[in-house]
This record gives C-alpha cells, sequence and structure tokens, in this order.
C-alpha cells in the first residue's frame, strides 16, 4: 500500500510496524508530528503501546532505559536542544547496551536560537556510543526505524535514525508501508538476554573497578564496531522481504569519476542532480552517500575513494577548531590506507545548509568546481557565505 505522507509520520508508521511497546515523548519542533501521530495510534488501537507524557527529552531517554531494561521494546524522538538534554542518558542507554531506537530530526543547535535544519544535533552526539543512520527520503525514514531494531536487538547497541527537519520531516512524499505480517517476519520479538529476570537476581550498571573497567568498554566498543556486519545482513533480509536495499555507502557515477563529493541525508537528492548536470556538460563528476554514520564505515569508504583525484567532503555541521565531522572521518578513513602519501586524494571540506539555508544544485557545482581545479584548502569552506 502505497500512501502520502510527511518523513515525520513515515516514521511513527516505522515505530507502529515495529510493535513498539513504550513510548516515552517530550514535543519539540520539528519532530512533534512523530509523537502526535503515535498519540493517535495509540488512542485509536492500532499500537498497543504504554504512551508516557514525560517532563522534559532527559525523562523521556531515562524512561526509554527503563522499559529497555525490562525487556520492552522502546522508541522517543526529539531534536536540537532535546537531544542536547539527553546527554547523560544517551552514554548510559549505549554502556548499558539497550537496543533502544530514536529518530532524531535535524535541527540547528542554539545559540543562536533557530528552529530549521542542519545536522549539528545529532553529529554532536556521534560518539555517545549510538548507531547512526541518516535518511535521504520519507520511504528511507520509515524502513530505517524497522532496520534500526533489528540491528539494535542484534547488537545490543542504542540506534539514532535521523532526518532533515521541514526538507523531510514536513514534506509529502509517496511511500510504501509494508504489511505488518511481514515485518514480523524479519523482527521478531525481543528477547533481550541482558533484561531484568525476577528469578535471576542480579545489579544492572553497578559502580566497575579498574580492574574490570577497561574490559567493559572494550566489549561496547567492539560490538559497534561489528555491527557494520549486522547491518549489512539485516539490509539484505530486507531487501529480500521488500525490494529496497540500504547499503552502508552508496556510490553514484563513481566508475570514472575524477571528482567525488561525499554528503549524507537529504542534501544527497541535491548532489545527485548535480552530478547529472556536469556529466551533461562531460563533466566526470561523481558522488558517495553516507547512510551508516556509526559505526564510520571506513573499510567501504577507503575502497570506493581510493584512486578519486579530488573528493570533496559536503557537511551540514561544524565544530570549532575542528571543521566538519565527516570531513573529518573521510580524512582519517583515507590516511589509514595503507598506502603512500601519493596515492591518497586530497579530502576538501564544504559547509553549508547551516541553520536551514537552502543548499541549490548551483550551490554543489561550485564546490566540484572547487575541487575540480584543485583549489581545495584545509579549512572548511563555506557554501554561498556572504562578504
Amino acid at each position: 500500500m502505497k500512501m502520502l505522507m510527511e518523513g515525520n509520520h513515515a516514521v511513527s508508521w516505522g515505530v507502529m510496524l515495529s510493535r513498539v511497546q513504550v513510548l516515552p515523548v517530550y514535543p519539540i519542533t520539528p519532530q512533534t508530528h512523530i509523537s502526535e501521530a503515535l498519540a493517535d495510534f495509540v488512542a485509536e488501537g492500532r499500537l498497543d503501546a504504554r504512551y508516557i507524557k514525560v517532563e522534559s527529552e532527559h525523562s523521556a531517554m531515562a524512561a526509554c532505559i527503563g522499559a529497555s531494561t525490562a525487556n520492552a521494546r522502546a522508541f522517543t524522538a526529539t531534536s536540537s536542544q532535546g537531544l542536547a538534554l539527553m546527554h547523560e542518558m544517551l552514554h548510559w542507554a549505549a554502556g548499558a547496551r539497550l537496543p533502544i531506537v530514536m529518530a532524531n530530526v535535524n535541527r540547528a543547535i542554539g545559540s543562536p536560537w533557530n528552529i530549521w535544519n542542519d545536522q549539528s544535533d545529532s553529529m554532536s552526539q556521534r560518539d555517545t556510543g549510538w548507531l547512526q543512520f541518516y535518511a535521504e527520503d520519507n520511504q528511507e525514514c520509515l524502513d530505517s526505524i524497522i532496520l534500526a531494531y533489528m540491528v539494535s536487538e542484534a547488537v545490543l547497541v542504542p540506534s539514532m535514525v535521523v532526518l532533515d527537519a521541514f526538507i523531510l520531516s514536513h514534506t509529502q512524499e509517496a511511500v510504501e508501508i509494508p504489511e505488518a505480517g511481514d515485518v514480523d517476519a524479519i523482527l521478531p520479538t525481543l528477547a533481550n538476554p541482558n533484561a531484568i529476570d525476577i528469578d535471576v537476581p542480579r545489579a544492572y550498571s553497578p559502580v566497575v573497578a579498574p580492574d574490570n573497567f577497561t574490559e567493559v568498554k572494550y566489549k561496547q566498543y567492539r560490538a559497534s564496531e561489528d555491527a557494520i556486519k549486522t547491518i549489512e545482513e539485516a539490509g539484505a533480509k530486507f531487501k529480500d522481504a521488500f525490494g529496497r536495499d540500504y547499503p552502508l555507502v552508496s556510490p553514484y557515477m563513481m566508475d570514472d569519476a575524477k571528482a567525488v563529493l561525499v554528503a549524507a541525508g537529504a542534501v544527497t537528492g541535491t548532489v545527485r542532480k548535480a552530478v547529472d548536470a556536469l556529466r551533461r556538460e562531460g563533466k566526470k563528476a561523481g558522488m558517495l552517500k553516507i547512510r551508516t554514520f556509526r559505526p564510520f564505515p571506513r573499510d567501504r569508504v577507503r575502497e570506493v575513494l581510493q584512486g578519486v583525484p579530488n573528493v570533496g567532503v559536503l557537511d551540514k555541521s561544524v565544530f570549532p577548531g575542528a571543521g566538519g565531522p565527516i570531513a573529518q572521518e573521510v580524512r582519517a578513513s583515507l590516511y589509514y590506507s595503507g598506502k603512500s602519501n601519493g596515492g591518497t586524494p586530497r579530502v576538501t571540506g564544504f559547509v553549508g545548509g547551516l541553520g536551514g539555508r537552502d543548499i541549490t544544485v548551483s550551490d554543489v557545482a561550485h564546490a566540484f568546481e572547487t575541487i575540480m581545479k584543485g583549489k581545495g584548502t584545509d579549512d572548511p569552506i563555506f557554501l554561498g557565505l556572504k562578504k
């Protein structure tokens, strides 16, 4: 069945199809439509879940932690300052190895105050131990919720499904809705081996002494890194069931590309249009879409980009003293390529779309022209910067 729906409602449908059992929610623009739709599903009896209205985003994640520890499938959604307020609890959920799934609708982090789109909120939490998946369109929003539960419950690591505010969250597209029974076939009932068992008393996330803390953190790190294989396996099952494929990264027009732009999220559609336009002009442009940002698929990125002479990265966030986070990851992946510096392409970082400013096809074409002419710099280049 196909329905016309906004990205937020696509997320809500993904949650309902995943048969989530506990929904702690706190509204914040631009994710509020997710919480509202889920409230309707519960009130109408379409989703058998406990809907909990909490007093803050910090409390929402704390409630998810409690629910997941009790072996319930839990979900919440947030944006921007709400995600920042959750920071402490994000670390706790990841360290406790709880398979929570959260949707983050990308909105700029203040100050100054801004309700529009960029990726500064999710990127600021990239090292809290959560898997991160960036959606390009509304279909991917729905499907990524289901896939996130498949992966998280297999590796016991929480997942964040990330979608662009307003560009996806409030924009309607045709979305194919899977049959509930078909989703059940690939997403079985949650069986967390670490959940509370009243017949087997034990402590949960107690004080861990120095003698064992390193080993605990190593297991957490290893689970996240090993999730790469699980993500690929879950993707293969999903493709077999529904015919839609979501690889870790997606090369576009890369076979003979002399200049490649790397991006994540809805902006990849704009980059694809720019690549098509440049190809019509005889310029060998290509794109690499990053869907899985955590864990970062270093080997796959290295494999695709090695030998490309000109590489640019388009970030929708920037951090003072560090630059764009995707550019950092791409540079690190290529640096550890095992080849001499002469075989490693120079990576130029671009920053655009901050605070909701549009990134146009001409902006992207300008980025391609810059790297094709070898005019890259070590500092990120801000697209459309006003003089």
